[in-house]
């Protein structure tokens, strides 16, 4: 097994996804036991473009259709992440140390009966719109710099 120092990072989009009130989405985690929330994201695939990869991963942990969305900016760089020890060789297929990430802020357009997280692959059991300056709380804590990071960048656009 190689170091984790030697694994590369999982090239992966996210979303934070803003209602016209200005609360942001988050969903519960189905694979963790604690109570964790996030926000949308997932990998990107061998020759996606990202923003395609970020509508796709939207569609299918919410439901939601990309009409209903408008990507209002990209992060002017990607985020990184570093899985805790205990994590590395259990995701992924233990291929990664953890995530790069391009993330994008969007505006949703719709109303909340638009939002279904019983997808093909659901990935959440619950969602809610939660203030902005939550999210570093309710995220898990190897992902609290990363949250607020993205409030620094997309803050004043929300």
């Amino acid at each position: 097994m190689p170091k984790t120092s030697d694994l590369p990072y999982r090239p992966c989009v996210g979303i934070m996804l803003v209602n016209t009130d200005g609360d942001v989405f988050v969903g519960q985690r189905l694979d963790n036991k604690v109570e964790a929330w996030q926000m949308p994201q997932g990998g990107i695939d061998p020759g996606e473009d990202p923003r395609a990869a970020a509508m796709r991963e939207l569609g299918e942990e919410t439901g939601i259709v990309p009409e209903l969305v408008d990507i209002i900016a990209q992060s002017k760089d990607e985020y990184f992440y570093d899985l805790p020890d205990e994590l590395v060789g259990k995701v992924w297929g233990g291929k990664f140390r953890g995530q790069r990430q391009i993330w994008y802020l969007a505006r949703f357009g719709g109303s909340d009966d638009a939002v279904n997280i019983q997808t093909a692959d659901p990935e959440f059991r619950a969602w809610k719109w939660t203030q902005p300056e939550t999210l570093p709380d309710l995220i898990v804590p190897f992902k609290r710099k990363l949250y607020r990071d993205l409030l620094k960048e997309f803050g004043h656009l929300i």
